[in-house]
């Protein structure tokens, strides 16, 4: 986006040759809107999967959740995509962009030069050329944040495994879990194909302490019988796997920077704000604080004026999410039995009452930027007033702008 505005870009990249990381994510309405913006929707649709629907029932059949996107606008839907297809449309968007990329360099440190600008220093101590604006999407074990934040991370007491697994159709259209407790969570995401005529994929993940990592892989075999004892849907699936190694281990921070710049440095993405994936929504901020900044970048008359506008215009979105995914996440990744009896007989009830059901689902799209506010996935992509944008033919933009009733 920067480089369609003028501006000369050079990504710093720490891989020597770029590739993606881990398994499968859900990208929400939010972050299909800012795939809109970035020309690049349509293009990932066709590898990913539609997800309509997020399903979850207890081992002994108890339902907890069962949310439709549906129910508030028939065209509303989630994607499913494997981290290689979103990173193999996203590459190719950069390599259209015209924009630089050095790689096997990664900044760790950077100076102030003498006429205002900032130097990047990478992690030999080279200096690189001086820039505008430096902006850290490096994520939350940045080495660059400490310039802006002081704050650090707090380590969630879970994370997860994750695996790349065939998608056998236990789960069509949706993202399916099963709990036992809130100490044990095992979900099953389809998330479409690597490439255009591959096979079907899903991503297969589980609950668990980083702590417990070693001893979970000296016990696969019996790890095997109790997520088909807890599945049995997951047989063919969990059969399947060769070991261990088949999974990605995933930890988790809750941090959120206040403020998100500081001179010519920025945080986006997991730099700025990161979370645990209760809600699906790292991905999704990462890719609306892209448009926001680029949209600032292009409106406000300089650097610091929109520095100030990016930072106000993402504020109550990000903050919102970060309290409520740090809310959520010990109802099903803690050791508290008080917790998972409190969600089993509470949250699956809540969707009898209907304005509380369309605020459930309202979270889950990404579209809440308060206890009581909420917004259109546009309206929250294109917030920076006056934004001019080319939308690629015949792709919706996802819910329109249209009042709600007051109940």
């Amino acid at each position: 986006m920067l480089s369609r505005l003028g501006h000369r870009v050079t990504l710093y990249e720490r891989f020597e040759t770029p590739r993606p990381v881990g398994s499968g994510l859900l990208l929400q309405p939010t972050g299909l809107a800012a795939l809109d913006r970035l020309l690049l929707r349509r293009e990932l649709e066709s590898l990913g999967q539609r997800i309509e629907r997020l399903h979850g029932m207890t081992a002994r059949g108890t339902r907890v959740f069962d949310l439709a996107y549906r129910t508030l606008d028939p065209d509303l839907y989630a994607l499913g995509v494997h981290r290689g297809a979103l990173h193999k449309v996203l590459w190719a968007g950069f390599l259209r962009s015209g924009a630089d990329i050095e790689t096997g360099c990664t900044i760790e440190d950077a100076h102030d030069a003498s006429d205002g600008r900032i130097v990047p220093i990478d992690g030999i101590g080279r200096a690189h050329p001086a820039a505008d604006l430096l902006i850290d999407a490096s994520g939350w074990r940045s080495s660059i944040r400490a310039w802006v934040a002081a704050r650090r991370p707090r380590p969630f007491a879970y994370g997860a495994v994750w695996a790349t697994v065939p998608d056998i159709g236990i789960a069509p259209a949706t993202l399916a879990q099963r709990y036992e407790a809130a100490r044990v969570m095992i979900g099953y995401l389809p998330v479409g194909r690597l490439v255009a005529d591959g096979p079907p994929l899903a991503a297969l993940f589980w609950s668990l302490k980083p702590e417990d990592h070693a001893g979970w892989r000296a016990c696969f075999d019996d790890w095997r019988s109790k997520a088909t004892r807890l599945w049995p849907d997951l047989h063919p699936v969990v059969n399947g796997l060769t070991g261990p190694d088949d999974f990605t281990l995933a930890s988790y921070v809750d941090f959120t920077a206040k403020p998100v710049s500081r001179g010519n440095i920025v945080l986006t993405g997991d730099a700025a704000h990161a979370t645990s994936p209760q809600l699906g929504q790292g991905a999704t901020q990462g890719l609306i604080d892209a448009v926001v900044l680029a949209d600032a970048l292009a409106q406000a008359p300089d650097i610091a004026g929109a520095l100030s506008l990016y930072g106000r215009m993402r504020r109550r979105h990000v903050r919102f999410y970060q309290y409520a995914s740090a809310a959520m996440t010990p109802f099903f990744q803690s050791d508290s039995t008080l917790l998972a009896v409190l969600r089993d007989l509470t949250f699956n009830r809540m969707k009898c009452v209907p304005h509380l059901h369309r605020e459930m689902i309202r979270t889950l799209a990404g579209l809440k930027t308060g206890m009581f506010r909420w917004r259109t996935a546009n309206s929250i992509v294109n917030c920076v007033a006056g934004v001019q944008h080319e939308q690629p033919p015949g792709v919706p933009l996802g819910v329109q702008d249209r009042p709600e009733p007051v109940p």
